[in-house]
């Protein structure tokens, strides 16, 4: 199983992965320029190899730091990006960190371009101090990227190949969870566990006040607060239910086109697919099973009789009933719990299908 691993370098080397960045975006642009005039002057498409061709060389020039796997790996890069998004030209990177359009240092590199030794990593020559939280000593690196957040910070992402265990090492838990997703409580258990929202909204006083003032370095410090919180708390989170269940089942519902609606901001702010994201790759290290369900009706669906009463919240005007008594076997539901247990058995039931098949 390939997984990232995400360290922080050390403030001191800002100066020179600055200077690496800054060569990488002439070797993006030059691809940029060179694809577009050829597609303009003879209809070609440059593939990622003809932009390789193109730039050999490029590294052994005076005052380069950036070696010849690195400039390859950009021109790959290139390519896939203009076809992934079907255009003859993509932006520009820009280099002047005064400028609003500043790209954010970005610096990509093969598996035999780094090394690891002694609390330090050597690029190009350059060894650089991290703060090691993975124990990078134990494993085998392959493709990364060193890349800069919006402080001026740098980590390094690298691919690491892990065991992938069979099962469980531990005693193998036999609670089964379904999730409901929400906006006011990002996720609610079917257990009654719930995962509360809303880590942007309140910060977001703060934020406006700062961007009125045009105190920049504050606003990206507040972005950066709010978004390490989040992650903070999805990771808690979703540790706790893969350390407790042995299956645990989720609903279908889309981000992609709950941020087209008016409730876009409380959508981003959930965090629904981060906590996804998380839930799937910790539940495959784990040995617990995670599967995405079907979520239609779930909330009008009766949980204990399975029938879909008169009395259910249905459509936008049942938004506002969180709790409600089923008309048919006079059961009182809590919306987001009864929800949540109708995708815990159609999880189940998923499985059984696929076990008979």
């Amino acid at each position: 199983m390939i997984k990232t691993l995400q360290v922080r370098i050390k403030d001191k080397h800002a100066r020179v992965l600055c200077e690496m960045a800054r060569e990488v975006n002439q070797v993006w642009n030059f691809c940029n320029e060179t694809s577009q005039r050829a597609i303009r002057d003879r209809r070609k498409f440059l593939s990622g190899f003809d932009l390789q061709k193109l730039t050999d060389g490029f590294s052994k020039c005076d005052g380069v730091r950036i070696g010849s796997a690195t400039i390859q790996q950009v021109c790959e890069e290139y390519a896939t990006r203009r076809r992934q998004f079907k255009k003859t030209r993509l932006n520009w990177r820009v280099s002047n960190r005064k400028s609003s359009r500043y790209s954010l240092g970005w610096i990509p590199f093969k598996s035999r371009a780094l090394t690891y030794k002694a609390g330090q990593v050597r690029f190009c020559g350059v060894a650089l101090n991290v703060w090691d939280s993975h124990g990078l000593s134990h494993h085998t690196f392959r493709a990364g990227s060193f890349s800069e957040d919006s402080r001026g910070r740098w980590y390094l992402n690298v691919q690491v190949a892990v065991p992938e265990l069979c099962g469980p090492v531990r005693p193998a838990p036999t609670a089964t969870v379904g999730i409901d997703l929400g906006l006011k409580t990002a996720a609610t258990c079917s257990d009654g566990t719930t995962l509360e929202s809303g880590v942007y909204r309140r910060h977001e006083a703060a934020l406006a006040t700062a961007q009125r003032a045009n105190k920049k370095s504050r606003v990206r410090s507040i972005h950066a607060k709010i978004g390490h919180t989040r992650k903070n708390a999805l990771h808690q989170f979703s540790s706790e239910l893969v350390k407790r269940s042995g299956a645990i089942f989720v609903g279908n519902v889309s981000s992609q086109a709950m941020v087209k609606t008016s409730m876009a901001k409380s959508t981003l702010d959930a965090g629904w697919s981060m906590f996804k994201t998380m839930l799937e790759y910790k539940s495959r290290e784990a040995g617990v099973v995670f599967v995405e369900v079907n979520e239609s009706y779930t909330t009008q669906t009766c949980s204990c009789c399975g029938e879909i009463p008169n009395s259910s919240p249905k459509g936008r005007a049942g938004l506002g009933i969180r709790r409600w008594t089923c008309s048919e076997c006079g059961a009182v539901h809590d919306r987001d719990v009864n929800a949540a247990k109708n995708i815990a058995r159609r999880g189940l039931a998923s499985l059984a299908e696929g076990a008979l098949q």
